[in-house]
Parts: C-alpha cells; sequence; structure tokens
C-alpha cells in the first residue's frame, strides 16, 4: 500500500485540500474544499481509513511583524483541530509555512498566488501550459482546482520537495 499525503491548505471557516502519493502523483478526485466542519470530518475518516500510512502536511500560519485579526487566530485553532484529528488517528503531521512554498516554487518571497500556480502548471501540467486544467473531455493534471485547492497543493508539493520527493 502507498502511502497518501494529505496537505491542507487551512482558513478561518473553509479549507482546502488536495491527496497526493510520494513521487508527486496527485489522486484523481481527491481534492476540493469545504467547510471546517465537514474538512474535520474528511481528516479524521481519512485518517482512519490510512492511519499510520498517511501524512498529514498543513499550511502553518507565521508572523512577519503585523497586526492580525480574529481571523488568523480562527484559521490557528482549525489548525490545531486537524493536527489532533490526524494524530489522534495515528498519521505523521508536518506543516509548511508560506515562504518555504514562495521560496520553494518562485525562489522569490515575493512571489504571489499567481506565480504559485504558475510555477505548478509549468511543472506538473502535460499539456494544457497556460492553465494545467484542460478540458472535461480531455482533463489535465489540475482539472477542477480553483483558488484555494492550488494553495493545498503547494503546501504537498513544497513538503515533497523538502523530502525529497518521497514520504520518509
Amino acid at each position: 500500500m502507498r502511502e497518501k499525503i494529505l496537505a491542507i491548505d487551512p482558513g478561518n471557516t473553509e479549507s482546502a485540500y488536495v491527496m497526493m502519493e510520494p513521487g508527486y502523483e496527485f489522486v484523481p478526485a481527491m481534492f476540493g474544499k469545504f467547510s471546517n466542519g465537514v474538512a474535520l470530518d474528511m481528516v479524521k475518516d481519512l485518517a482512519r481509513i490510512w492511519g499510520g500510512g498517511m501524512t498529514v502536511v498543513i499550511e502553518m500560519v507565521a508572523s512577519y511583524g503585523m497586526a492580525v485579526g480574529k481571523e488568523v487566530f480562527d484559521t490557528c485553532v482549525w489548525i490545531g483541530r486537524f493536527t489532533q484529528a490526524a494524530k489522534d488517528a495515528g498519521c505523521r503531521v508536518e506543516y509548511v509555512y508560506r515562504m518555504e512554498e514562495k521560496m520553494a516554487l518562485c525562489h522569490n518571497s515575493k512571489a504571489r498566488d499567481s506565480n504559485i500556480r504558475q510555477a505548478l502548471i509549468d511543472r506538473f501540467a502535460r499539456f494544457d501550459k497556460k492553465n494545467g486544467k484542460g478540458t472535461k473531455a480531455h482533463p489535465d493534471i489540475f482539472y477542477g482546482y480553483s483558488k484555494d485547492i492550488w494553495a493545498a497543493c503547494a503546501v504537498g508539493v513544497t513538503w515533497l520537495d523538502k523530502q525529497g520527493g518521497k514520504n520518509p
């Protein structure tokens, strides 16, 4: 059985996820965005199924000296809840910071979401080098992805990059 990587881009009310396997293999139809309560239930269910065979990688909040609002603290609470649910089921939990994603994927600390998305398209899209999605009749690797799902994908790819492309 191949190990799984569940990459999560947490939010204060909704979170996105992408399921991957070592070697940068994206699990078909295993991505989405849900309200945090539904996302937590999904983490619990997947953790029960995969247990020690799944690593949960979550984007972690970092402070750069700027004032933050309630939304950031609410996101921190959800990071903790996802972490606890995964650990309770025997999963390994790792964290990736946004700055790590920017540097790993774009080699630039000032990279924006659009730069990260294009870096993922350039690296993984098979034929649709503009959007990475393709069409319904001829889907490419990122068919169905939207804003926060791209961010979850960046979390997983960055973590795998740090592991040399495999789940140790």
